[in-house]
C-alpha cells in the first residue's frame, strides 16, 4: 500500500474536485470499490482534507448518490466553487439505466453548502440538459469560474457531438449567468475536432494568460493544455501540452493562498499485472503547477511533500565516462518501497543516453528505468530488459523534454510503493511498477559521459 500518496482503504481514487479554504485544500472525490470493477457499484463524492498532501482526514461522504431510479445514480464528476453568498456544486448526474429508457444518461444538477461538508441537492430542473445536436450520453464535467470581465459566471463542460463515437468531436461548450439560477447556452468553447471527447476541463487565469485544461482519451490518453490572453482566444499549443504522461489522468486544479495544485491520479493496471492496460482509478498525487517566463507551465513537488522524507543520505559527486557502452554506477542498495532520489547531471557531446533505475536487481540486471534518449529529445520508462518482449505496457509513457550537452538537469524522484513520480526541470512522468525485483538505485549512460553532483537519497518518512 501507499505510505506518501492518497488512496482511502479498499477504494481506489477516482476523479477530484478540488476546493480550497484557508489554509486547508478539499478534496472531493469518487471511491471506486472495484465490485466487480470500475464502476461496478455506484457512487456518489466522498472528501478528505489536508493542508499539505503528506497528512490527510477523512471526512466521510460528501454528495451521497441517489437511487438506482434518480438521475444521479452515480455523482461523476463536477466543480466546487465560491458565489452569491454560498459554496456550490455543479455535478454530473449519471444513471447507466437511462438510455434503455430513451432518456439521457448525464445530466448537470447543483447543490449547495454553508460550510463545504454539509451538501444540499436542489434537484432544480436546470438547462444543462445536451443541447440539440450534442451526443445526450457524454455531456459532463462542468467546472464554473467568475467571468469579472463580463461581470458573469462562466461554466464550461465536457461534450461531442452526435455520430459515431469514432469521430473526434469532442469540444468544451459554455453557458453563462448573472446570478448562478438562469443560464444561457453560448455553444462552443473550445472545438478543435482532435479528441473524441473532452473530460475535466479547467480553466484559469495566471499573470497575463489563460489557460484551458482537458484530459482526452482517443490520442494518448493523457491531460492537455491550451493557453490564450483572451477567454474569446485564440487557444494556442505550448511545444510540449502536457504535465504528465498516460498514467496521470483527469486533473483540475485549485489555487490557495499562490499555490496552485493539480489534483490528479495514477491509474492502476488490470490485475495488478505490468503487462496489462491501464483502468480507472488508482491512487491521488499532487503536482504543484508553475508558469515559466514564456508563459507555458511546468509542474514540481509541492515542498511539504518532498520535506516529508527522513534523513537525506549524501553521495559523493561522480562521472560515468563509458565512452564505447553503457555503464552504471550504483547510488544505494536496501531502497526499500518508498524513498526519494535527487541528483543534478550533465551530459556531453555525443551521449548517447542517460537513466535512472530502481527496484534493481543486481544479479539478473532486472529493473525499472527513466531512459533520457539524447538524440530524441525525450525521455520513457520501461523494464529492463524489455524481455520478453514486452515486459511492460508502456505506451504513452514518455515526455519530450530538449537535451543539450553541458546543460544541468535536476532530476528529483519519489518511489511510493507501486507508483514512482519523475520530475527533470518541470517536466513529471508518473507510472505503475508492480514488480519488485531488488531494492538497488543507480545511475547509467550510454557511448558518452555524465557528470552527477548533489546526490542524495533518503528513505522513509518523518515519524
Amino acid at each position: 500500500m501507499n505510505k506518501l500518496y492518497y488512496q482511502f482503504p479498499n477504494t481506489w481514487f477516482g476523479d477530484c474536485m478540488p476546493f480550497g479554504h484557508g489554509d486547508e485544500f478539499y478534496l472531493y472525490h469518487q471511491r471506486d470499490t472495484r465490485k466487480p470493477g470500475p464502476f461496478g457499484e455506484p457512487f456518489g463524492w466522498d472528501l478528505a482534507t489536508t493542508k499539505d498532501f503528506v497528512h490527510y482526514e477523512d471526512r466521510g461522504v460528501a454528495v451521497p448518490r441517489g437511487t438506482d431510479e434518480e438521475q444521479d445514480q452515480f455523482i461523476f464528476a463536477g466543480s466546487v466553487f465560491e458565489g452569491e453568498g454560498q459554496y456550490h456544486i455543479f455535478y454530473t448526474g449519471y444513471n447507466r439505466d437511462y438510455p434503455a429508457l430513451g432518456k439521457p444518461s448525464q445530466v448537470l444538477m447543483h447543490a449547495y453548502s454553508d460550510d463545504l461538508i454539509h451538501w444540499h441537492k436542489t434537484q432544480d430542473t436546470l438547462t444543462f440538459t445536451p443541447q440539440e445536436g450534442y451526443d445526450p450520453d457524454d455531456w459532463r464535467d462542468p467546472w464554473v469560474i467568475r467571468d469579472e470581465e463580463n461581470d458573469q459566471y462562466l461554466l464550461i463542460l465536457g461534450a461531442r457531438l452526435k455520430g459515431p463515437k469514432t469521430r473526434q468531436t469532442g469540444r468544451t461548450v459554455k453557458f453563462t449567468s448573472k446570478d448562478l439560477k438562469n443560464w444561457k447556452f453560448e455553444g462552443d468553447f473550445w472545438a478543435p475536432d482532435l479528441y473524441t471527447m473532452h473530460e475535466m476541463p479547467d480553466l484559469f487565469k495566471m499573470g497575463d494568460w489563460w489557460y484551458h485544461i482537458v484530459t482526452e482519451y482517443s490520442d494518448r490518453s493523457k491531460m492537455v493544455y491550451r493557453m490564450s490572453k483572451s477567454l474569446d482566444g485564440p487557444w494556442i499549443a505550448p511545444e510540449d501540452d502536457a504535465f504528465d504522461g498516460r498514467a496521470y489522468y483527469a486533473g483540475r486544479t485549485f489555487c490557495l493562498n499562490g499555490q496552485r495544485i493539480l489534483f490528479g491520479w495514477v491509474a492502476t493496471k488490470d490485475e495488478d499485472d505490468d503487462d496489462k492496460n491501464f483502468i480507472w482509478a488508482g491512487t491521488f498525487m499532487a503536482h504543484e503547477v508553475y508558469q515559466r517566463e514564456d508563459g507555458t507551465l511546468g509542474v514540481r513537488i509541492p515542498e511539504t511533500v518532498w520535506n516529508a522524507f527522513d534523513k537525506e543520505e549524501k553521495v559523493e559527486d561522480f562521472v560515468i565516462d563509458t565512452p564505447a557502452k553503457r555503464s552504471e554506477e550504483v547510488i544505494a542498495r536496501d531502497s526499500g518501497d518508498i524513498f526519494k532520489f535527487e541528483a543534478d547531471v550533465e551530459f556531453t557531446e555525443g551521449t548517447r543516453a542517460f537513466g535512472v533505475r530502481f527496484y534493481e536487481n543486481e544479479e539478473n540486471a532486472e529493473s525499472y528505468q527513466y531512459m533520457f534518449h539524447v538524440p530524441e529529445n525525450r525521455f520513457v520508462f520501461e523494464k529492463c530488459p524489455n524481455w520478453p518482449w514486452p515486459a511492460n505496457q508502456n505506451i504513452g509513457l514518455e515526455r519530450p523534454i530538449r537535451l543539450e550537452p553541458g546543460k544541468k538537469y535536476n532530476i528529483r524522484m519519489i518511489v511510493d510503493d507501486t507508483v514512482a513520480t519523475l520530475y527533470v526541470n518541470g517536466v513529471a512522468l508518473n507510472v505503475r511498477a508492480y514488480k519488485r525485483m531488488g531494492e538497488s538505485l543507480s545511475l547509467f549512460a550510454s557511448e558518452g559521459s555524465l557528470k552527477v553532483t548533489n546526490c542524495s537519497i533518503a528513505r522513509g518518512l518523518k515519524k
